[in-house]
């Protein structure tokens, strides 16, 4: 989603505008922004592909990059629910937050200890 924002804010007047009607609002901001949120949207898109690639081959540097992705998720939610949207940032809290406790727990990290050790 990251990369398919980038590139409707690299080419906007596409079929792909109708999607923005979703969140307009992120819309206003992302282009209010300028064209440097681009790259880092595209940054974004590798970081996350390189985790997933990571986690799929067990691999305790994705497994570390995982918890920093979802530490700045929850870091982003509280901004968010200080900011005053209360209904999206509590949710995206609670879940962002419920699905980082999950991984820390220590069978997550054990199953990425041992494939190291293999």
């Amino acid at each position: 989603m990251a990369a398919l924002a980038g590139i409707m804010l690299v080419w906007p007047g596409t079929v792909l505008d109708e999607l923005w009607s979703l969140n307009q609002t992120a819309h206003a901001e992302l282009q209010a922004a300028g064209s440097y949120i681009v790259p880092a949207f595209w940054l974004l898109s590798i970081t996350l592909v390189a985790a997933a690639v990571g986690w799929f081959k067990q691999q305790m540097w994705a497994f570390r990059l995982t918890i920093a992705i979802f530490c700045a998720q929850v870091a982003g939610d509280l901004v968010n629910l200080v900011r005053g949207d209360f209904v999206r940032g509590s949710a995206s809290v609670v879940i962002a937050g419920a699905l980082l406790l999950y991984l820390l727990r220590s069978t997550f990290a054990e199953y990425f200890n041992s494939a190291r050790a293999e």
